[in-house]
């Protein structure tokens, strides 16, 4: 159940009905807003305590919430979450770009993306240290190395990082040298990692399963809500059917829908979700369009010859620059904020396919 405030109620008062909450045996979790405050009851509450609470000085309504999620429902939490990760707001009419290469493969090619992607107009550089394959004798990542690399490149270019984790166990080192978490398809249900990585507060970006429901999914999220950890970002990626043109199956409904069920931006994915690079362009657009929070794409200098996964979904910088340019357009008209630097396109002339 939450707990619905008066408005403008002082600090003291809600901190007397937390303290009351708590000692019934619950958690409770505050949201604040603009005039009212929401606590999140979690746990099994006695039947009776919903009426003792609507006595209370200071509390407007409690609402039972149906939901198994409650921490990353929006009757918990009304207004949109923003992360603001070193002066980056995501979440809101924020438009974010995150592009960069499937792995790190070495620091001469991460640092150079990393200035197209900057250059272009990209707030986060992505890139995978810790690689999840489908099969045991692909290239699997260069580990704690390239999340040095990846760090590196993201200073020096002023972008933020972000990073697959895998493991529980590679949750601190991530952290260490990441500002993002990110949770792949795979381990969207391990639990285990779920847990560890609600114990840091390092923004995570949690990638809907292949084949989960929004249910599960934003079941997923609230592990990692529910370990403490405020800062989760949702990635829709595609789920699998029964086609096989494509990668897997772009549910841009999951964009909308999702974001009336929850608070959490919603961050899309079109690289993963297509798996054509000649696709990831339009898809890109219509996830603003469908008001996605941001976008995680996948650009390298050499997709076709020298990437070590995923090439034929990776744009060239030059088709990854054009994209950003168009989306510079395309935002205000979606009701979202995006810029790209004012430089010319001479910027790209020192790379070449």
């Amino acid at each position: 159940m939450i707990v619905i405030t008066s408005p403008h109620v002082p600090e003291e008062r809600i901190a007397e009905i937390v303290r009351y909450i708590e000692q019934r045996g619950v958690q409770a979790h505050v949201s604040r807003g603009t005039d009212r405050t929401v606590i999140g009851i979690i746990g099994k509450a006695d039947p009776s305590l919903a009426e003792h609470l609507r006595s209370m000085k200071g509390v407007e309504n409690v609402i039972k919430v149906s939901k198994s999620y409650k921490l990353a429902s929006r009757d918990f939490h009304p207004d949109d979450t923003i992360i603001e990760i070193k002066g980056v707001k995501i979440g809101g009419d924020n438009l974010v770009v995150m592009g960069g290469p499937c792995a790190v493969e070495t620091p001469e090619q991460i640092d150079e993306i990393a200035r197209l992607v900057k250059a272009a107009g990209g707030q986060v550089l992505r890139g995978g240290a810790y690689k999840p394959r489908t099969g045991p004798y692909s290239f699997q990542g260069i580990g704690a190395e390239g999340l040095k690399w990846m760090k590196e490149a993201g200073d020096k270019h002023g972008l933020l990082t972000i990073t697959e984790v895998m493991t529980p166990e590679t949750v601190d080192i991530c952290a260490e040298y990441a500002d993002i978490l990110q949770i792949g398809t795979r381990n969207m249900q391990n639990f285990d990692l779920l847990r560890k990585v609600g114990t840091v507060q390092t923004p995570v970006l949690l990638k809907r399963g292949m084949s989960a429901t929004y249910d599960e999914w934003l079941n997923a999220a609230e592990y990692i809500l529910a370990g403490g950890n405020p800062n989760v970002m949702l990635c829709e990626r595609g789920i699998r059917t029964f086609e096989t043109y494509t990668r897997n199956t772009f549910d841009l409904a999951a964009i909308p829908a999702v974001q009336s069920l929850s608070h959490l931006p919603v961050i899309a994915d079109p690289s993963h979700a297509t798996g054509r690079r000649e696709l990831v362009e339009t898809m890109t657009k219509a996830s603003v369009a469908a008001g996605a929070n941001g976008l995680i794409i996948e650009m390298h200098t050499d997709p076709d010859n020298s990437a070590t996964g995923d090439g034929v979904q990776s744009l060239f910088p030059d088709q990854f620059a054009k994209l950003l340019k168009e989306l510079e357009q395309l935002a205000p008209l979606c009701g979202k904020r995006f810029d790209t630097p004012k430089q010319p396109a001479e910027a790209f002339l020192t790379w070449k396919k």
